[in-house]
């Protein structure tokens, strides 16, 4: 499966470094180029791709915007990956709430973009650690959280709490199957049984609730 790439950044010189790491990658192609958030928007419902290399400071409408305006739209699902130039960017929680899959550096070196890239194409979320340290930050200073919220982990099983927790970790599928010694697929459908539980539209929504009732963090 080719995987469509659609990049949204106000600098040229980025977007063509960008791009070359993309078309370096047999099973990646360009989709299309975008010089701010309004215009990303655009494209994505134009060319529906499959990930969305977005950075957060763009004239018009930002980034954060953007993805909300891109995840919340009915259809084919697009994946954003945020790109920041900053390792604790102000707005990585709102980046994060508004929908983004991955939250990665631009001076991250190419390997890490491109897997960054297929494990969002996969329906997986990437967070580096500083992100997850970032929110234990937010949540630490944040009050108690409501009872409902709490209410609804104790629909999960014990496996499932497990598995929620190693997602807020900031682990993949596969991380997180070799960490409890099962099969991927297995994890796999204790994610998609969790989402469903409590009505989650995706693994950052979950990683969210995960610090918002304090299973994880600790």
């Amino acid at each position: 499966m080719t995987i469509r790439v659609a990049i949204a950044d106000d600098q040229g010189l980025v977007r063509a470094g960008f791009r070359m790491i993309v078309d370096s990658q047999a099973d990646m192609e360009i989709a299309g180029e975008a010089g701010d958030g309004q215009a990303a928007i655009d494209l994505v419902r134009r060319e529906h791709p499959d990930v969305v290399l977005m950075d957060i400071r763009m004239p018009r409408v930002d980034g954060i915007a953007a993805t909300r305006a891109i995840t919340a739209a009915s259809g084919a699902p697009t994946r954003v990956v945020i790109l920041t130039t900053h390792e604790l960017d102000e707005y990585v929680f709102d980046a994060l709430a508004a929908g983004a899959s991955a939250f990665l550096l631009k001076a991250a070196p190419p390997e890490d973009l491109i897997r960054a890239i297929r494990v969002v194409a996969s329906g997986d979320a990437l967070l580096a650690p500083s992100v997850t340290k970032r929110l234990i930050e937010e949540f630490a200073n944040r009050p108690k959280p409501a009872a409902k919220k709490v209410k609804q982990l104790e629909q999960l099983t014990e496996r499932e709490r497990e598995v929620l927790t190693e997602v807020a970790r900031g682990l993949t599928n596969a991380e997180i199957a070799a960490r409890l010694h099962v099969a991927e697929t297995t994890v796999k459908t204790h994610v998609a049984h969790v989402l469903d539980k409590l009505e989650l539209r995706d693994r950052v929504q979950a990683v969210i609730l995960a610090y918002e009732t304090g299973l994880a963090g600790t």
